[in-house]
């Protein structure tokens, strides 16, 4: 069965940082350093026929730092190859983007930056998902949303925002990262979402699932951004949806008069 993945795609400096330190990867785009040449919301088609790679960073170690960890995470995953094993490809990319980002740093004599990093990889078979760090991916069908990533924190008092306890970014010889990767299956209508925690500090979980219950991923998208900058727009927010749809199925057969034989064409 063929399946298209209708997607959305925002990214925002928010109302209080001067830089954006998000990135993302979306049909092959992200946004180069710079001046974002990339026209928000950004929307389109992808056929599952070829795998897809949508994907969140989210920049830390100071603004510069931050912004250049997740420019590097990007462009090694615009770059990725991704054939039949997804999962080891997508590991791959985070062992290649570690890798740069800490040759970076140790180049420029800074003693620490990264970035989070939460991917999903639709192909015919189903989707993949691959993260590090605590940006979130959720699943939503039939009115339920579920994150689905795994967020990697340590414990922190009450009222403080815990600490990451693996990020793209970290040397080797510090710990070896070991991003979260799991498969399974996609349905018709599923909707997923990726985003920096940006759109999930200002905007609640109930907030996130009545717009997604009620709009389609190109104006949700647009709509939720919206709510997080009326909530205070205290972080940069970056929002991908994808929509899954299945192709539909087209038939036709004919008699051959001559042959006295029947043949079928199936497209999808």
């Amino acid at each position: 069965m063929r399946y298209n993945i209708h997607y959305s795609c925002v990214s925002h400096i928010g109302k209080v940082r001067s830089v954006n330190q998000d990135n993302f990867i979306c049909a092959g785009r992200y946004l180069e350093s710079g001046q974002p040449d990339v026209a928000f919301p950004l929307c389109g088609v992808r056929s599952s026929r070829e795998a897809s790679l949508f994907g969140v960073f989210d920049g830390l170690g100071g603004e510069e730092c931050g912004e250049v960890a997740a420019l590097i995470a990007a462009r090694d995953a615009a770059s990725a190859q991704l054939g039949k094993d997804v999962k080891a490809d997508l590991l791959r990319f985070c062992q290649k983007a570690n890798s740069d980002i800490c040759s970076y740093a140790d180049e420029h004599e800074i003693s620490s930056m990264g970035t989070t990093a939460a991917a999903l990889t639709f192909t015919d078979s189903g989707v993949t998902l691959c993260n590090i760090g605590d940006s979130p991916v959720f699943h939503f069908c039939d009115g339920i949303l579920e994150q689905i990533s795994e967020s990697h924190v340590t414990a922190a008092p009450f009222g403080v925002k815990p600490p990451l306890s693996q990020s793209l970014g970290i040397p080797p010889d510090e710990l070896l990262i070991d991003p979260y990767l799991a498969q399974g299956p996609y349905n018709d209508g599923d909707v997923y979402l990726i985003c920096s925690d940006g759109l999930t500090d200002m905007v609640s979980t109930e907030e996130i699932t009545e717009t997604l219950a009620s709009s389609p991923v190109e104006k949700a998208c647009t709509i939720l951004l919206e709510k997080a900058l009326t909530g205070g727009g205290k972080d940069n927010i970056t929002i991908i949806l994808c929509k899954i749809e299945r192709c539909p199925i087209r038939f036709f057969h004919w008699i051959s008069a001559r042959q006295g034989k029947e043949y079928r064409n199936d497209k999808q």
